[in-house]
């Protein structure tokens, strides 16, 4: 399975959420892992929030969405 995807994204969870977003209307499905919120929900908190949330995508989409989020951090961070 660890071959099957690839981590595209580590950060906060409301950021995360909009990447996921912005991802899936672009065509490149994922998965969005909170290890925050999944430690909360056994009992104990562990972690950072700012970067409890990971995104993967599929290993043959990787470079496609590496590239979809370059542009995006890109173009946010030059506005």
């Amino acid at each position: 399975m660890a071959e099957d995807i690839k981590l595209v994204y580590t950060g906060s969870t409301v950021e995360a959420m909009f990447i996921e977003e912005l991802l899936k209307e672009n065509g490149i499905g994922c998965i969005r892992r909170d290890n925050l919120q999944s430690s909360v929900d056994a009992g104990w908190a562990n972690g950072w929030p700012e970067t409890s949330v990971q995104i993967f995508v599929e290993t043959g989409l990787y470079i496609k969405a590496k590239e979809f989020l370059e542009d995006y951090f890109s173009s946010r961070d030059n506005e």
